[in-house]
C-alpha cells in the first residue's frame, strides 16, 4: 500500500509539471500579441535607418555648402584688408595673363564672357534650362535649377557690394564695380553643381568642371577679375547650389528615380520592338 502511494504521488507531481510546463490560453495569447509587434518593430528598423541616412545626406551638402560660403566671404575680407601674399598672387598672374593674349584667345575668352553674364547667364540660361526640365517631366529639378541660380546672383551682388574691390587696370570688356568675387565663375559653378545634382552621371560633372575652369580662366585673361575674384565666385556658386540642393533634396531624388524608371521602360519597349518575330513560311510549308 505504501508503494502504491507513492506512486500515486509521484504520478501527480509529474501531472503538475507537465501542467506547469504546457503553455495556458493566457501564455498564448501573449505570444499572439507579441508576433505582430516584433514583425512592426523590424519594418520600423529599416525605415529608421533610411531617415537617418537621409537626414546625414542632407546636413553633408549643408555643412560643405555652408562652409563655401564663409570661406568665400573670408577670402573677400583678406584681399580686401589688402593681404600682401594674396594681392602679390593676383597680380602675379594678371600680369602672366597679359602676355597670353591673341586674337584666338580674345575671341573665346568673349565668347565666354557673353554666354555666362549679362542677360544671357543671369536670365536666358536658367530659364532656358528650366524649360528643358520641364519638357523632360523634372518640374522639380527645373525649380531647383531656377532657385540655385537666383540664390548664387544675389549672394554674389551682396559680397560685391560689401567689398567693393577695384577691378584690374587693363580690362577688356565693360563691367559694373565690385571685382570680389566673379559672377560669372559664381554662375558657370552653379550651373556645374546643379546639372550634376539633376543628372548625376561622371560626365556631366566632369563637363561642368571643365566649363568653370574655362570660365574662371577667361575672367582673368580679360582682364575682369583677379584670379581670387575666381576663387570666390567658385566658393560661393558652388555653395550656394548644394545649400539649395539640401533644401529640395527629397523631392529630386523621388523624381531622378521615377524619370530613371521611366527610362527604362521607355528602352525596354524600344528593345522589344525591334525584336523580328518568328517567320510562320517553315510551318505553312
Amino acid at each position: 500500500m505504501a508503494d502504491e502511494r507513492e506512486d500515486a504521488h509521484e504520478t501527480d507531481a509529474a501531472a503538475h509539471e507537465t501542467d506547469a510546463a504546457a503553455p495556458g490560453p493566457a501564455d498564448a495569447r501573449a505570444a499572439a500579441s507579441a508576433a505582430p509587434d516584433a514583425e512592426a518593430a523590424a519594418e520600423v528598423r529599416p525605415v529608421r535607418r533610411e531617415q537617418r541616412a537621409r537626414t546625414m545626406g542632407r546636413r553633408v551638402p549643408i555643412a560643405v555648402g555652408i562652409a563655401a560660403v564663409l570661406i568665400a566671404a573670408v577670402l573677400g575680407w583678406l584681399v580686401v584688408v589688402r593681404s600682401g601674399e594674396l594681392v602679390d598672387l593676383d597680380e602675379e598672374w594678371a600680369e602672366d595673363m597679359l602676355e597670353l593674349r591673341g586674337p584666338v584667345g580674345d575671341v573665346l575668352a568673349l565668347l565666354m564672357n557673353w554666354l555666362g553674364g549679362g542677360v544671357v547667364g543671369v536670365f536666358v540660361v536658367p530659364v532656358l534650362a528650366a524649360v528643358v526640365l520641364l519638357i523632360c517631366r523634372r518640374p522639380w529639378g527645373a525649380a531647383y535649377f531656377i532657385l540655385a541660380s537666383a540664390a548664387s546672383a544675389g549672394v554674389v551682388q551682396l559680397l560685391k557690394q560689401t567689398f567693393g574691390r577695384a577691378r584690374p587696370e587693363d580690362i577688356m570688356v565693360v563691367s559694373d564695380f565690385g571685382s570680389f568675387p566673379s559672377g560669372h565663375v559664381a554662375n558657370a559653378a552653379t550651373i556645374a553643381v546643379a546639372l550634376g545634382v539633376i543628372a548625376p552621371a561622371l560626365w556631366v560633372w566632369i563637363a561642368g568642371a571643365v566649363y568653370t575652369v574655362l570660365m574662371a580662366a577667361s575672367r582673368t585673361y580679360l582682364g575682369a577679375h583677379w584670379l581670387t575674384d575666381t576663387l570666390g565666385g567658385l566658393l560661393v556658386g558652388a555653395g550656394v547650389a548644394l545649400l539649395a540642393w539640401a533644401v529640395l533634396a527629397r523631392p529630386l531624388e523621388r523624381e531622378r528615380l521615377a524619370w530613371s524608371a521611366h527610362r527604362m521602360e521607355v528602352n525596354a519597349a524600344r528593345a522589344a520592338a525591334h525584336v523580328t518575330p518568328p517567320s510562320g513560311g517553315s510551318a505553312r510549308r
